[in-house]
């Protein structure tokens, strides 16, 4: 089971979304769809009984989840997939892709980092990397990165600490502005990141700080949600991360970074089947499994 998955929060078109990246990757498939039920409903989810509640796909191996919701929250770039291609061809091919109906944030050419590089917004929102690496990598196929700016700007090395040490996870690189020579410039300091990786729960995540000011930050959009095994596992990850009181509800938290979190016991859908699972769901902030 992959323990960290990226969530991404839908517009009532999760279905439409499905079918999107079903279509760009060639290893791709579902791999669980769940619908509302007909009761228990918050008022704002009435008009989806019955309707998709999740999509879980797989996509070369990498699991995202699509939530069917509202417009309470959008995706934005302060939150993107990386997706390492063996291949200048193959991101190619997925950047039409990706890009049809959307736009280039930095368009595919060739840069210093990268032979064949591109960062793409898709027409639902969701950010994507696309680098081709011909030779071997470490990286993995896909892993999502964050990208700490606006009201996070330049607070990405504190994140990555706090994380690492909360999920007993390790950086397995770290660059800063400083360390390839550029100096502040009223935006990023020396000290700045501006690539880094760290394993939490064996999944890699990235992180960076933005070079440039931007109006965005993190909300609800895309979280990140976590496979906790028992109420010990759920309390030490909610407890850790949750900074907003309000915020916290159906297992969904939001941590001082403004980075969104979902604690999810891993025997979720065994729970879920229990008489009035979503009822009682609906009224927790933290799960607590005794309670299903």
């Amino acid at each position: 089971m992959q323990k960290i998955v990226p969530n991404i929060w839908c517009n009532g078109n999760a279905d439409e979304m499905a079918e999107f990246y079903l279509a760009a990757f060639e290893d791709a498939h579902v791999v669980e769809h769940q619908r509302y039920p007909a009761e228990g409903l918050l008022d704002f989810q009435q008009p989806m009984a019955g309707q998709t509640l999740l999509i879980e796909l797989s996509l070369r191996g990498f699991h995202i989840m699509l939530i069917n919701a509202d417009d309470t929250f959008t995706p934005n770039p302060s939150i993107s997939l990386m997706v390492s291609n063996p291949s200048v061809e193959a991101t190619t091919k997925l950047y039409e892709h990706l890009s049809d109906g959307g736009f280039a944030l930095m368009p595919l050419d060739s840069y210093d980092f990268n032979e064949h590089y591109a960062w793409v917004q898709d027409k639902f929102g969701v950010s994507w990397q696309l680098f081709s690496h011909t030779e071997p990598t470490d990286l993995p196929a896909i892993y999502p990165s964050l990208m700490f700016c606006g009201d996070a700007q330049n607070r990405a090395g504190e994140a990555i600490e706090r994380y690492t040490k909360l999920f007993s996870g390790h950086v397995t690189q770290k660059v800063t502005y400083g360390e390839i020579g550029q100096d502040a410039n009223g935006v990023i300091e020396p000290e700045s990141v501006v690539f880094a990786t760290f394993e939490l729960l064996g999944e890699t995540i990235g992180a960076m700080d933005s070079a440039v000011e931007q109006t965005l930050s993190f909300d609800g959009g895309v979280a990140l949600l976590v496979n906790a095994h028992g109420q010990e596992e759920i309390d030490h990850y909610f407890d850790g991360l949750s900074a907003v009181p309000e915020a916290e509800r159906c297992g969904w938290l939001r941590d001082e970074f403004g980075v969104s979190w979902e604690i999810v016991p891993d025997n979720m859908g065994e729970l879920m089947a229990k008489p009035n699972a979503y009822e009682k769901l609906m009224g927790m902030g933290k799960i607590m499994i005794e309670e299903f």
